[in-house]
């Protein structure tokens, strides 16, 4: 039981450079929800609910354009399809807990959680040391996400309506995709669903963006492939 609490302080000990990265977001996601008219409560409650803020983001733009519950849902869903990799990934240590447990752990995965418990030193763990190291990262990061998102809501109720805090949700997305292009593969990709985003933008309902994810998807499993076989074709 101590070793178990000592890996939970471990894993909120390992989280915390992480901050930095989630606090501008939750910042953003806080400040642009009420700049949308939304109540702070609707703000905290959708923030806990998604735990998420690429998807919330999204769902934010939707909103703004009067898009359709069902296509704010599909797209929060095909934004998080990368959270069933991960669940795959996590099962066999998730598997053997209590269903609440178990549960409560997974619904907390996020893309800081995965990449801090699959480190190896990680993996050589035992399966209790593994679980509570992966407990103390998720609720550092919740509670984390939670902070960040209630400041930005403090901050946004006083900036004035004329500065469009909205535009900071575009702008977010777009620090998002130049930090993620570093290789050929991610550039095609990104111009691929990029170029769909512009193509398909006057679909009705926003689809349009739907089409934009699946097609941006679609190239990420398929051009691996053509482009290995381009190379040995050339070889």
């Amino acid at each position: 039981m101590n070793n178990c609490r000592k890996q939970f302080w471990l894993g909120v000990r390992d989280l915390l450079p992480l901050v930095s990265g989630v606090l501008p977001f939750g910042l953003i996601v806080g400040a642009t929800g009420v700049s949308l008219g939304m109540t702070p409560e609707m703000v905290v409650g959708m923030s806990a609910l998604f735990f998420a803020g690429s998807a919330q983001l999204a769902a934010y733009s939707l909103i703004q354009d009067n898009a359709p519950f069902i296509i704010i849902l599909a797209t929060a869903v095909v934004i998080n399809l990368r959270f069933a990799i991960y669940s795959a990934a996590f099962a066999p240590l998730l598997g053997p807990l209590p269903k609440r447990y178990r549960f409560t752990l997974a619904y907390m995965l996020s893309d800081q959680t995965y990449g801090l418990c699959s480190m190896p030193e990680q993996m050589a763990k035992t399966t209790p040391e593994r679980i509570g190291y992966l407990a103390g990262v998720t609720l550092a990061l919740y509670v984390t996400w939670l902070v960040s998102v209630i400041l930005g809501i403090a901050l946004g109720a006083g900036i004035p309506p004329h500065w469009s805090l909205e535009f900071t949700i575009p702008l977010a997305f777009l620090a998002m995709l130049v930090t993620t292009i570093t290789s050929r593969l991610l550039f095609m990709v990104a111009v691929i669903s990029g170029s769909c985003a512009v193509l398909f933008q006057l679909l009705p309902f926003n689809t349009g963006f739907i089409v934009a994810v699946v097609a941006g998807v679609s190239g990420g499993l398929l051009l691996p492939g053509l482009l290995k076989t381009k190379g040995a074709t050339h070889d």
